[in-house]
């Protein structure tokens, strides 16, 4: 990390915006998330500079990401091997299934 803000410090401080990102994402994902863009009246680069922004301002992700505990990773595993899943026509059919 030292080297990283020694790196900045030395750079010339440009607000050009010159850098380009290429990223590879499903057709689904990049339309939901340009479709919610619009409604907050973002642009796909204005949204991703607030990304950026805040990785930044955190020093890290801005949301909290887990790594599943063995609970959840043995839950992950039996169902993948399709055991001891709850299959439901509804929620609410699903919920009584569940006893909730």
């Amino acid at each position: 990390m030292e080297k990283l803000t020694e790196k900045r410090k030395s750079a010339p401080k440009s607000t050009a915006k010159n850098a380009m990102i290429r990223a590879r994402t499903t057709t689904r994902l990049k339309d939901d998330a340009e479709h919610i863009f619009e409604k907050l009246g973002l642009s796909s680069t204005e949204a991703i500079n607030m990304f950026y922004s805040l990785v930044c301002l955190h020093k890290g992700l801005p949301f909290e990401v887990k790594i599943p505990n063995e609970l959840t990773r043995a839950t992950f595993a039996k169902t993948d091997r399709g055991e001891e899943v709850v299959k439901s026509g509804s929620a609410n059919e699903m919920f009584k299934k569940l006893g909730l």
